[in-house]
């Protein structure tokens, strides 16, 4: 059995579909399919019961699945002691301005377990850059939010986060259950300065060009709502603080969180990093 099988199969085992497990591993899903039918073969059993909805695991498959996942930590914690003994032993992280997610402190805690003699240096980017860095050269890897501009980047999802209107609590549309986007039309929002990634800079102005102060961290998003009564976007489930509220955005898809590297990066301590941010943010 080869690793990258047993990486396809651990996708659609986790995913329990061959649409998503796709999506993950970047692929088409005729060739997943192929290979998954291939594995079947070579086991000699079937691994996955199939249904229009989707795909459950056999038994054969459940016993699979835990041998493929030590096997693959195996292979993954080995090529990153190879590339430690060979000097590069440090990976540097950038992080989209929110180091104090759950996930993210999960796992940091997995990853320092799984590879103890790394050196994780972390650069904390404002909401101007949500590549972090890695167009720019700068880091390994990034933990940020799409959309963004994906050239020569690969990006996973880790998690989707449902955001709302930031307002002030005085604000008319403040104890309201909902808002859509056309409520907010009339409205000044803060905005990200020119030259911003456009998909992002549209993504947070909810798909409408917006008039007002400029802002280039979340500290300044809240202070522009309090000081100006402007509006914006931000995450539900963040606290905005004294004076503030949010409230949900009902039209609106949700934030996706994401794990993105450069295109054809074969460093092991950034695909072990991919894998363990996988588990620890489905946590």
């Amino acid at each position: 059995m080869e690793l990258r099988t047993l990486r396809y199969f651990v996708a659609v085992a986790e995913e329990l579909h061959f649409g998503r497990a796709a999506v993950r591993l970047h692929m088409s899903q005729p060739p997943l399919s192929r290979a998954i039918k291939r594995l079947e073969a070579e086991t000699g059993a079937a691994l996955f019961e199939r249904s229009p909805s989707g795909v459950t695991l056999t038994a054969v498959g459940a016993v699979l699945l835990d041998e493929a996942r030590a096997l693959l930590d195996h292979a993954e914690s080995a090529g990153a002691r190879v590339a430690a003994a060979a000097g590069a032993a440090t990976l540097t992280v950038g992080i989209l301005g929110d180091s104090a997610d759950p996930g993210a402190i999960r796992l940091a805690g997995a990853y320092r377990r799984h590879h103890p003699r790394v050196e994780v240096r972390i650069r904390e980017t404002d909401l101007t850059d949500p590549t972090c860095g890695l167009h720019a050269g700068l880091v390994d890897v990034a933990l940020s939010r799409a959309p963004f501009d994906e050239t020569g980047l690969v990006a996973h999802e880790l998690r989707a986060d449902p955001v709302g209107a930031l307002l002030r609590t005085d604000d008319p549309l403040a104890h309201r259950a909902g808002l859509k986007l056309a409520d907010l039309a009339d409205r000044r929002w803060f905005v990200f300065p020119e030259g911003t990634d456009p998909l992002w800079q549209s993504y947070w102005n909810g798909g409408a060009p917006r008039q007002g102060p400029d802002v280039r961290a979340v500290a300044e998003c809240r202070q522009a709502v309090l000081w100006n009564g402007t509006i914006g976007m931000t995450l539900l489930g963040h606290e905005p603080g004294h004076g503030l509220t949010v409230v949900p955005l009902t039209d609106m898809p949700p934030s996706r969180v994401v794990v993105a590297w450069n295109e054809g990066d074969s460093n092991p301590l950034i695909h072990s990093f991919v894998r363990i941010a996988t588990a620890a943010y489905r946590d």
